[in-house]
Formats: C-alpha cells, structure tokens, sequence
C-alpha cells in the first residue's frame, strides 16, 4: 500500500523516479524489456507534468494509463528491433555439429550396425552411418547435438 501512497502524493515525479529506476535496472538485467516499461513511466510522467495544472489525475486513472503504454511500448520496441537483425560473419558459430559438415574424420571405434566413434581433430564423436572399419576415412554430412551423421569417402 505505501507503493500506492507514493504515487498519489508524489504526483507525475513519481512515474518520473519509477522511469529512471527501471531503465538503471534494464543495465543490471539482461534482455531489453525494463527499458521500454521504464519509457512508458517516463511518457506517462511527463503527461501527468504537462496536465497537472489543468485538471486532477487520479493514481487508479494514472496506473491504467501505465498499463496501457507500457503495453505499447513493448509492441513499438519489439517492432523497431525485429527489423534490426544483422547477418552474422559467423552463422554457425554456436552450431559445432553444422559447422563440422563436409569435413573428413578417421573411424576410431568400427562403426557397427550403424553406431561408431570418430576422431577430429583431438574430439571423439559419436558417428551414425553405414559399417566402416577403425581408420577408415568418411566424410561429416549431418550433425545432430553430439552425433554426427557419416558416409565413407
């Protein structure tokens, strides 16, 4: 309740110190949210600063309006950073198996009925493809999580 009593008595400067609070928080916190409810507080405190002389906003009124545009002001920010994404000079940097495609492995453990291991590199994977032997070549053409998918060379 004493959240509710700062804002009835502290008028538009408490939407304002709110505002500040959460986009200081949006520094502290990953993701980009806070920030546009923190814009929405400080839309609706500078509202309540121009309207004050004019005429009483009552806290229920004000809260309602909080609502309303922070509701918008995540719908606007979510538009303006959906059309901001770069390709990336490094597509498959978080997708190893993907990466490891087209690439040529030694059979370490036989592949046998279709399950096996390979060596890349200084890794062992597991390997799932047609029967080779121990230090067979194959080639990587799939991957998926720790699995790579194989076929003879």
């Amino acid at each position: 309740m004493g959240l509710l009593v700062f804002f009835a008595e502290s008028g538009p400067w408490g939407w304002f110190i709110l505002g500040l609070l959460l986009l200081v928080a949006e520094l502290i916190v990953p993701g980009v949210f806070l920030i546009w409810v923190g814009i929405a507080a400080l839309i609706l405190g500078a509202g309540a600063l121009v309207l004050q002389p004019f005429f009483f906003i009552p806290w229920q009124l004000q809260l309602i309006a909080f609502a309303v545009l922070a509701v918008i002001s995540i719908l606007v920010g979510r538009k303006l950073l959906s059309g901001r994404e770069s390709a990336s000079d490094e597509p498959l940097l978080n997708q190893r198996a993907a990466s490891l495609i087209g690439r040529t492995a030694i059979v370490s453990e036989a592949i046998v009925n279709g399950r096996g291991r390979i060596r890349l590199d200084d890794t062992t994977w597991t390997a799932e493809g047609p029967d080779a032997p121990a230090g067979a070549t194959v080639r990587i053409t799939g991957g998926d999580g720790g699995k790579l998918r194989v076929e003879p060379v």
